[in-house]
């Protein structure tokens, strides 16, 4: 997770167990390589997605980095914010790419439609004909908070200004966390958080007008680290082989389907039922929280989600026909961020040997 993610992080830590349940989709009695498809404006058939941070003193070089991705058939990368030399290593690598401005910078893209136009040259134009960037993720987790009410202004400018540059084939969007819902038990009756109902109704219809994806950001690991004796380890891990919750007609034997369609039934309840829910970020820590944290519980995690040589990709009861789509958090471990667990979701280490091996065969 970002450095500038940490308050979701520490909010994680902090909920009771009772608030976990709520927010995870249960009842109160009940980051080596893996490969990902993606579905999303602009991208047909599987995709691999891997999210790239840069909080570390001893990472590999844009251009080693780049050589991994494609070495482990890595097609995508989501970056937290543009990195030039990123952006340069990425020069007709083939890799679709994700990038936003930092949430700092939101709001003056919504209420300066230069700040947009700015943005969109300095780092769209440059690129657009050798690098395949994808998305543009107007703020990570900034629901709720003082600039949700900038990030759809921010979206509608962002979008004027490709547009007028002449740049198609771009998705522009946000990235929520499971704080922007309320009574996500079950499944079915999850909704936005009543201050942000309006919001996310405007960001949804520009969305839906533009073909975007709604990315959220799924954790199952702080769901079932808070709240052990409530949430089996099977339930978070996929490793359950019957249904742990029943809602109506929909099972659901593990939680990261129950948390996705949490925002799926969120989204129908501000008639926005058509939007596409991607995941921004998954993944599992091996390190600093025992016996919740190991390498053991980190790769069946990630199993449950791996597809490979075509296998049928993850959907959920509610969307049946729509594939889960997964950006892997994340692609390194990083030694600057606070404590043992942010540090060590990564799946490669430093010098790019695998944490533990989750290939999928070439």
């Amino acid at each position: 997770i970002p450095v500038w993610s940490s308050a979701y992080f520490a909010s994680c830590l902090y909920f009771n167990s009772v608030q976990f349940k709520n927010r995870f989709g249960l009842s109160p009695v009940n980051r080596n390589l893996i490969l990902f498809p993606l579905f999303l404006l602009g991208v047909t058939g599987d995709i691999t997605g891997v999210c790239y941070g840069r909080n570390g003193n001893n990472l590999p070089s844009p251009a080693d980095t780049i050589a991994l991705y494609k070495s482990n058939h890595i097609d995508a990368i989501r970056m937290y914010e543009p990195f030039a030399d990123m952006l340069e290593a990425l020069r007709g690598s083939g890799l679709s790419v994700a990038f936003g401005p930092r949430n700092e910078q939101i709001q003056s893209l919504a209420q300066d439609p230069a700040a947009a136009t700015n943005f969109v040259a300095t780092w769209i134009l440059p690129y657009k004909n050798d690098v395949a960037i994808r998305w543009i993720t107007i703020g990570n987790e900034v629901f709720p908070g003082e600039i949700a009410p900038f990030v759809a202004a921010a979206i509608r400018n962002v979008n004027a200004a490709l547009t007028s540059s002449g740049v198609a084939g771009i998705s522009v969007t946000t990235v929520v966390a499971m704080s922007a819902l309320q009574n996500t038990y079950p499944p079915s009756a999850a909704s936005f958080l009543p201050d942000l109902t309006e919001i996310m109704t405007e960001i949804s219809s520009i969305l839906a007008e533009t073909n975007s994806p709604l990315m959220a950001n799924i954790y199952p690991y702080f769901a079932y680290a808070s709240d052990p004796k409530d949430i089996s380890l099977d339930y978070a891990v996929f490793k359950s082989n019957a249904p742990v919750v029943i809602d109506g007609g929909f099972e659901y034997s593990n939680m990261f389907v129950a948390m996705v369609d949490g925002f799926n039934a969120a989204l129908e309840k501000i008639n926005a039922g058509g939007v596409v829910v991607t995941v921004a970020e998954s993944g599992w820590p091996t390190e600093g929280n025992p016996p919740y944290t190991s390498v053991d519980n980190a790769k069946a995690y990630n199993s449950g989600l791996l597809t490979c040589g075509g296998g049928a990709r993850m959907r959920t009861p509610r969307r049946p026909g729509t594939a889960v789509d997964v950006f892997l958090f994340e692609m390194f471990r990083e030694n600057q961020k606070q404590g043992p667990v942010e540090q060590s979701f990564g799946m490669f280490s430093p010098d790019m040997t695998p944490v533990y091996p989750l290939f999928c065969p070439a």
